[in-house]
């Protein structure tokens, strides 16, 4: 059967389409048959990574507004898809109501279910003054989607996911609904100056890791930055038995 991991967060700018590029690297990497999907309509983030052949899915059907019915496409192209495929579906902050809703009022999980699909949501937590939009966009999923395997992506680059000197996993919305957590995926917290500018650049140039450490256009150092974060990453995809 096929995995349809989601990525789902509706707080912009929080690293949901580095999550969404991280996890399809690490499919790629392990020699999985990986589609991903990029309905993002504002920024098409996933779809702009050569590497990835993501598929770019028009939501606005050519107008300003979401059109729900374009969701339709993405349910009839997972349905079809072969055993063994790692599925990435990477959704905007513009359309995370409109997809939640639309995935609740057709039941699209019972859709899958009944089709043989595993469906994984992932949402990101970021610190710092978007700490509690991203948690309320986590608690919104767990509220609608209770039962649904849930990976929550812990993005420390804004500030410290603390909260009165407490870590995320003493949280009332990681307490109240641990049964609903599958994994916690925590990303690199390195030095902005280096660490944080490679990555950065690595993310605005739309390569992936293996592209980065293969090629020349990055320094050796800036380089060997790189290979350190992403062995750190693909370590914490490993602890989360994806």
């Amino acid at each position: 059967m096929a995995t349809i991991n989601m990525i789902l967060q509706g707080k912009g700018g929080v690293g949901k389409s580095l999550a969404a590029g991280l996890l399809s690297q690490y499919f790629l990497e392990a020699g999985r048959k990986t589609v991903c999907i990029d309905t993002d309509p504002v920024n098409a983030t996933l779809a702009g990574y050569r590497a990835l052949d993501a598929i770019a899915l028009d939501i606005m059907n050519g107008g300003d507004d979401v059109d729900p019915r374009q969701f339709d496409r993405l349910v009839d192209a997972i349905v079809t898809l072969p055993e063994d495929t790692q599925v990435v579906v990477d959704n905007g902050a513009a359309t995370f109501l409109p997809f939640c809703s639309y995935l609740a009022e057709n039941a699209v999980f019972d859709v899958l279910h009944d089709s043989g699909q595993t469906v994984r949501l992932h949402s990101v937590v970021t610190g710092g003054q978007a700490i509690l939009d991203t948690l309320n966009g986590l608690d919104s999923l767990i509220t609608n989607f209770e039962g649904k395997p849930l990976y929550v992506w812990l993005n420390p680059f804004f500030g410290p996911i603390t909260s009165n000197g407490k870590p995320f996993e003493e949280f009332p919305v990681f307490r109240d609904h641990m049964s609903s957590f599958e994994a916690v995926i925590r990303l690199p917290n390195k030095r902005k100056e280096t660490f944080g500018r490679d990555l950065e650049n690595l993310l605005a140039d739309r390569l992936s890791f293996t592209e980065a450490l293969t090629g020349d256009r990055y320094s050796i150092m800036v380089r060997q930055r790189l290979r350190m974060m992403w062995r750190e990453i693909r370590a914490e995809l490993d602890k989360a038995n994806l």
